[in-house]
């Protein structure tokens, strides 16, 4: 059983947010997308990765290979738009089913794993105990944090997923980059470690901690408990 808690703000100091957002706890399917780019162009391109993930894992199609190609799609959209700026947006990805979980990010959205008090596993591309847990990391991901779709080169992008068991009482944290850059790992571990708090209450502390440190950027969180 999956229980999760979702929330997207557009923080303190944007008109707009560009993030967007889609959990289907049936399909076991969890995706984070913070686009960037001004004249909309960001929420559009965070809008078209989401629908083209959505639809791949749908068809059972593999996502490393829907990534790039939909990076493909968004690098040529803002090449017809002449006189604009870049479009592109980051990524991250959560697939859960019963053989365990998969992950994909690209850019800074994050995906953070929590089990029994303690970090399991960081999505950042150089996680801390990688082979530790049941989790296994590829070793090619450090320079994942500076990539985004449509704006880095699809034969360029880190996608290679991260895998790893799902055990009873791991809570899966997604994140655009802002939620971190606002308030760290250790104010979200000490609200991940308040288990009387239901998930959609964990979130909504979360997004408010954000807002108080400053909020200058947009904040989505997804936060996934295994029963």
């Amino acid at each position: 059983m999956i229980e999760f808690g979702h929330a997207s703000h557009a923080g303190l100091r944007r008109e707009h947010n560009q993030d967007t957002y889609w959990a289907d706890a049936d399909a076991g399917l969890f995706l984070i997308a913070d686009g960037m780019g001004g004249h909309g162009r960001g929420e559009a391109a965070a809008a078209i990765a989401r629908d083209a993930l959505v639809d791949a894992a749908r068809a059972g199609h593999d996502l490393e290979a829907a990534i790039r190609a939909v990076g493909k799609v968004i690098a040529g959209q803002a090449r017809q738009a002449t006189g604009l700026p870049p479009m592109g947006t980051t990524l991250a990805v959560l697939q859960l089913d019963n053989t365990g979980f998969r992950t994909h990010c690209v850019g800074d959205s994050r995906i953070l794993l929590w089990h029994q008090t303690q970090w399991l596993h960081i999505d950042d591309g150089e996680p801390p105990c990688t082979g530790a847990g049941g989790v296994d990391a590829p070793p090619s991901r450090r320079n994942r944090a500076t990539q985004a779709l449509g704006i880095t080169p699809s034969d360029k992008l880190c996608t290679e997923p991260v895998t790893g068991a799902v055990e009873r009482g791991m809570q899966f944290l997604m994140c655009s980059g802002s939620l971190i850059e606002a308030i760290g790992e250790s104010a979200i571990a000490g609200l991940l470690a308040r288990t009387g708090l239901a998930a959609q209450e964990c979130v909504d502390h979360l997004v408010l901690a954000a807002l108080a440190a400053g909020g200058r950027d947009n904040i989505s969180v997804l936060l996934l408990r295994v029963a």
